[in-house]
């Protein structure tokens, strides 16, 4: 059998799109993947309707132990690029929140159309597929699998990371990494929902269920990947917190270390709860002018001044409170782990890859895109445009 000019293994977001873009461009490609149905993390995400991407991304979005590595992929192909594409299929959209774009109809529309790219360029699929070897063979890649061996001349890997192992998520890049010398950084869930211990969480839990906007902060800039500030919606559930702003913060949080929050997302206190204006209610009621009633009664019970009428209390006691609000310290017990994360921390070191193409510096004809590299999103479409970006520079290298 003559050699492809590409095996790409891993049918997700980025091995489809970069098979499209491969094949586009007069490319022999071979998609493989293990799963019998293809995209099924693109079909479950952002509720069903995909946030494909965000209008706002770019670099100031993603964490690395190499900031700079998805520069230049993400310049070379853009949010307005993946957006044209889906405009040319006729998929309707709508920005939900901060630049995030979605499907109006379905997820299903976004999965379609990367195997419509596919297919159109005369990209053979085929799965599901057990990949049990890759091997360097002369000048040529060799790979070995349940149905037989395949031959090309360079080998793609998008086989994703570690979340969601009911769909099929495996360490299969990882591993290969390490069986050919590419060093890999520690890896971790992302993007995932924070758990306390009952000390911890004591009065909290009986607020499950409540959601609120709030400023979060979490590490430190020594830390892996420094310090994240965000102001976003908080939802506090059984188990402990989660929402888009407990996501973004458990990015950057550090096992054993606290997170911060003010509960009033940065609302001047000071003012809003002046004894002129809220004066004859008592402690809860005025809380509850700038809380939600159930977490105002949570802070004046700790406070002990429920009861009291606002104008009553000291200065001081005040003060106290307002700073408890303002500045809440916890220390997590641990993440929910890799059923409930997003995206993984981690991954292929972006030091062994060329940014540009996203080959092995040392293994030529080897490459990593998407997920399975080092380069991580913030909520909100970014780490697809990482898996349309990494997977745009890929094909253009293995095209040029």
């Amino acid at each position: 059998m003559k050699p492809s000019d590409a095996i790409i293994i891993g049918a997700g977001a980025a091995g489809m799109f970069c098979a499209g873009v491969l094949g586009q461009r007069g490319k022999q490609v071979l998609l493989l993947d293990h799963a019998k149905t293809l995209g099924e993390k693109i079909r479950i995400s952002g509720g069903g309707r995909c946030n494909f991407t965000n209008r706002d991304s770019d670099l100031n979005n993603f964490l690395s132990l190499n900031p700079d590595f998805a520069r230049s992929a993400l310049a070379r192909y853009t949010p307005a690029d993946f957006v044209g594409l889906v405009r040319r299929y006729q998929i309707s959209f709508h920005e939900k929140h901060r630049g995030q774009l979605f499907c109006d109809d379905s997820s299903r529309q976004i999965v379609q159309m990367l195997l419509q790219e596919c297919l159109h360029s005369g990209v053979e699929i085929r799965h599901p597929v057990f990949v049990n070897e890759i091997a360097q063979d002369g000048n040529n890649w060799r790979v070995n699998t349940n149905t037989g061996s395949y031959q090309a001349r360079s080998i793609v890997v998008a086989t994703g990371g570690l979340p969601v192992p009911a769909i099929g998520a495996t360490g299969f890049a990882l591993d290969l990494a390490k069986a050919y010398g590419i060093p890999v950084t520690p890896i971790r869930p992302g993007l995932v929902p924070l758990a306390f211990t009952s000390d911890t969480f004591q009065g909290l839990e009986l607020l499950a269920g409540l959601s609120l906007p709030v400023c979060i902060s979490a590490g430190r800039k020594d830390d892996r990947y420094g310090m994240g500030e965000f102001e976003e919606d908080l939802l506090i559930t059984h188990k402990g917190l989660s929402g888009p702003a407990i996501l973004q913060a458990s990015n950057y949080w550090e096992e054993g270390k606290e997170i911060f929050l003010d509960w009033s997302a940065g609302l001047d206190l000071q003012v809003a709860l002046d004894e002129k204006v809220v004066g004859a209610k008592t402690a809860e009621g005025a809380l509850a002018t700038v809380l939600p009633e159930r977490l105002a009664k949570v802070f004046s019970e700790k406070s002990r001044l429920q009861g009291k009428k606002w104008a009553e209390i000291s200065r001081r006691d005040r003060q106290a409170l307002m700073h408890q609000i303002q500045q809440w310290r916890v220390k997590p017990a641990g993440t929910l782990g890799w059923k409930k994360a997003e995206v993984m921390l981690g991954g292929i070191d972006t030091d062994a890859l060329d940014s540009k193409t996203m080959m092995a510096k040392k293994n030529p004809g080897l490459y990593f895109i998407g997920e399975c590299v080092d380069v991580t999103g913030h909520l909100g479409g970014h780490n697809f445009q990482w898996a349309w970006a990494s997977g745009y520079a890929c094909a253009m290298a293995l095209s040029a």
